[in-house]
């Protein structure tokens, strides 16, 4: 018998516990458990195979079509060629010196097929796949060996190494073989909320017999998964509850009020209340804990800037930590074309309440670099824009009072607290989005935080639109292009954004991601559309708006040339 706490090795051998360490990272029986199946066939539903993507690796359900042995010239050895169905689309299988394949695949047996998808002479096909059969009784196979004994066949993320059915024979031994397990959860919760027990709920989404079973151990699972996060996040706000901090009060003389004055428009409703939370929230000896979201546009930029000013009226230095140089250059730029004047501190005729905006990147040279810390140092400059340099250990502040972080998704818990334990006591902590999140799962995902949220636009702001444009219909991929043309024609301007620059390299804030690449494989390119900047620049330069001036702009890019595409931009 086992717990989840038993090694693998001691349930299904050393190698096989080795092979489902190596790329899956399944060590112990609990992983093996919570290692859960990606989706469901029915006995007898087929795979569409439309929807195979070279370089993948699938497991597929199929109806053997035709199989036929060849000899290999040459040599004694022979190739087996079967061809498969979906009922509308075919796959083609070879099977390179396996002879007995032409016996177990015979047309209409149906089996599990699994491999990574190649093209030969433009066709999808699997190269020496892995067989699962679906129908033992015919082939001989032992019925009590199988290991999907109910109508629904659990299909597992997989490797290469171990396929999708040898994962549910692992599975189905360890349940065979598991001990009573502890519940976490209380008896009286299970029964308030309908809850299997732990136990039921792996049985009921490895082997279901039917779709309300697995809704009904997935339902569960999910339970166990917010409980362990809520404690955490209950436990690390218990934590900052407990700590002193600086109170920051607004001044009703101080730079924020002179901010606040020249002015040239009113702020929202939306802006006032949450600037009044806020204000309110830094004005105790507590930290400050709050997210922040809003659409672009919504004016969350200046909702922190006011609360950067109050830290700075009190004598304290505030943080706008951005995920990319090139957002740090534009907040930089953006805080001291709002503040003016009063961001001139040290300047002959500036204003005696002005400060200094001050920024910091990886890219600076070394002079540069020298002097901006030491203002950060001595404490002449208020408000500091920078990105992950500013976690380096060199950064040394006077009185950090504030950190804001901008786009939060693109920083973790860990670097937003290694900024945190560089002020004398714990800062106050703002973090902005302007990716729309649900207030439910804004409290799940960041139950630490208190959530704000700005639904309003400015004045005169333009209302958003959001549209999906499927890459595969060129007529409506022309017209999005096409819009393009129109609005530049209206004297308006437009960017397109990429999700990564191009192969292998870090982008200054960010890199192309080695595991999308490594698993979609060197073949996929073909079979997707272009999406980085290298590949989108050429064809729009060169086609779709080669009438127009295109330039590049990304992390790679000499810091002087970032700085002049952005003002070519923002000067028209």
């Amino acid at each position: 018998m086992v717990d989840l706490d038993t090694p693998l090795k001691a349930l299904v051998g050393a190698r096989a516990a080795a092979l489902l360490a190596d790329g899956l990272e399944l060590r112990l029986v609990g992983d093996l458990l919570g290692h859960l199946p990606r989706r469901y066939h029915e006995r007898g539903e087929l795979t569409d195979l439309a929807d195979l993507v070279v370089g993948e690796t699938v497991t597929v359900q199929a109806r053997v079509e035709k199989t036929e042995r060849r000899p290999m010239r040459g040599t004694r050895k022979s190739m087996v060629r079967v061809t498969v169905t979906d009922g509308r689309h075919s796959l083609s299988l070879t099977f390179f010196n396996q002879s007995w394949r032409e016996r177990d695949l015979r047309p209409g047996t149906t089996a599990l097929f699994a491999g990574k998808v190649d093209e030969f002479r433009g066709q999808r096909q699997l190269t020496n796949p892995e067989v699962q059969l679906l129908e033992p009784e015919e082939s001989g196979e032992a019925v009590s060996g199988a290991p999907f004994a109910n109508a629904l066949v659990p299909i597992y993320p997989a490797s290469a190494k171990v396929p999708s059915w040898t994962l549910a024979r692992c599975v189905r031994l360890a349940l065979d073989s598991l001990d009573p397990v502890e519940d976490p959860l209380p008896d009286d919760l299970r029964s308030r909320y309908r809850l299997p027990a732990l136990a039921e709920a792996f049985r009921l989404v490895h082997q279901p017999a039917n779709r309300g079973e697995i809704a009904s151990g997935r339902r569960r699972l999910t339970w166990d998964e917010a409980l362990v996060l809520q404690v955490a996040l209950a436990q690390r706000r218990r934590e900052v509850e407990a700590l002193a901090t600086t109170p920051r009060p607004q001044r009703p003389d101080g730079l924020l009020a002179a901010f606040d004055a020249d002015l040239p428009f009113p702020l929202t409703t939306g802006q006032r209340e949450v600037g009044k939370t806020i204000a309110a929230e830094i004005g105790r000896p507590v930290p400050m804990h709050r997210l922040l979201q809003g659409e672009v546009g919504s004016g969350k930029t200046l909702v922190a800037l006011r609360a950067m000013l109050t830290v700075v009226d009190t004598g304290g230095q505030a943080v706008l930590l951005a995920p990319t140089e090139t957002l740090a250059a534009q907040h930089s730029r953006s805080l001291r074309e709002m503040l003016g004047d009063l961001a001139r501190a040290g300047e002959l005729g500036a204003d005696h309440r002005a400060t200094r905006v001050t920024l910091v990147t990886g890219s600076m040279g070394g002079r540069a670099r020298r002097e901006a810390l030491a203002e950060i140092a001595d404490g002449s400059t208020g408000l500091v824009v920078g990105t992950h340099a500013l976690l380096h250990d060199e950064v040394i502040f006077n009185d950090l009072g504030l950190i804001v972080v901008d786009e939060q998704h693109r920083f973790g818990v860990e670097q937003r607290d290694a900024l945190r334990a560089r002020g004398r006591r714990p800062p106050h902590l703002l973090v902005m989005t302007a990716t729309p999140i649900p207030r439910t799962v804004a409290m799940t995902v960041f139950g630490d935080l208190e959530v704000s949220e700005l639904t309003e636009l400015p004045a005169g702001r333009s209302p958003i639109g959001t549209f999906v444009v499927p890459a595969s219909q060129r007529s409506w991929t022309d017209r999005m292009w096409g819009r393009i043309r129109d609005e530049v024609a209206a004297g308006h301007q437009a960017y397109v954004v990429c999700p990564r620059i191009g192969a292998g390299g870090e982008d200054g804030g960010g890199e192309d991601d080695p595991a999308e690449s490594s698993a979609a494989g060197p073949d996929s390119r073909a079979s997707r559309p272009a999406a980085t900047v290298c590949e989108v620049l050429p064809l729009l330069v060169d086609g779709e708006l080669a009438d127009l001036r295109v330039e590049p702009l990304h992390g790679r890019l000499a810091p002087g040339q970032r700085e002049a595409t952005m003002n070519r931009f923002a000067a028209g």
